[in-house]
């Protein structure tokens, strides 16, 4: 079995494509900034970053901050990689991003080109949005008396553990450049997922669409971070709810 490196293997997606790849009899290296042996800031790079790239066949490439610096951060990887004698990368992507006005669709999109361009067998793979990024994002809209919704805007959120069976196929196999997109099995307004989150978490606010004005809204409008031709995912956004919070009153678990 080969040697595997994922980088963000702690995070949300990043730890269950790790449990999958282990479970099917590979060495797996997680890589993050906060977890031994391999800690390592991908934008700083060093040392850290050739040990753990040493004897590895694949790289995982999932490690994203919101804070800046994925370009950097992919060029420190792929330039360690190719000394390395790294064969394949494989990277997680957004669906619509080269579609969406967007500073981080933009950075996801420049990070595809930067592997696609390495030299390197390859490959990548768009989805939706996670569950659970969708679930933060309504969450944060909640601490306000209403919540504003931009109208007429659609989502697809995906289970992330689907995406990390996804994942992990193509990182086992032979590089495979852009694979088919991977999206939710559902689309449905913004509306309809904020309300049954505010019922998931028992919390109470009026729900406002508003129109709204700009390139981003358009493409929002338009469906540029859809992917209707693959709904491909299972797991529905309600069942991802009843397993977070449970069936207690007003949605909440006790």
């Amino acid at each position: 079995m080969t040697t595997i490196l994922v980088t963000g293997g702690t995070g949300t997606l990043g730890r269950p494509v790790t449990e999958r790849l282990r479970a099917h009899g590979h060495e797996v290296r997680v890589l993050s900034r906060h977890s031994r042996p391999y800690t390592v800031d991908l934008r700083e790079a060093g040392s850290g970053l050739e040990s753990a790239l040493a004897g590895v066949h694949t790289v995982v490439h999932g490690a994203t901050t919101q804070r800046g610096g994925d370009e950097r951060s992919a060029a420190n990887l792929i330039a360690a990689a190719r000394r390395a004698g790294v064969s394949h990368p494989v990277c997680i992507s957004i669906v619509g991003v080269d579609r969406m006005p967007l500073g981080h669709y933009r950075t996801k999109l420049a990070v595809e080109q930067q592997v696609a361009e390495s030299g390197l067998g390859w490959t990548v793979l768009r989805t939706t949005q996670f569950h659970d990024l969708v679930v933060r994002v309504f969450r944060a809209l909640a601490r306000l008396p209403a919540v504003l919704l931009p109208a007429h805007a659609r989502d697809q959120p995906v289970e992330v553990a689907e995406v990390a069976d996804r994942l992990a196929e193509p990182a086992r196999a032979a590089p495979a450049g852009r694979v088919p997109d991977m999206g939710g099995p559902e689309v449905r307004t913004f509306e309809s997922p904020a309300r049954a989150c505010l019922h998931a978490t028992g919390r109470r606010r009026a729900v406002v669409n508003v129109p709204l004005a700009g390139k981003t809204y358009r493409a929002f409008r338009e469906g540029g971070h859809l992917a209707p031709g693959h709904a491909v995912g299972k797991g529905t956004f309600e069942e991802y709810l009843a397993v977070r919070y449970g069936h207690g009153e007003g949605g909440r678990r006790g």
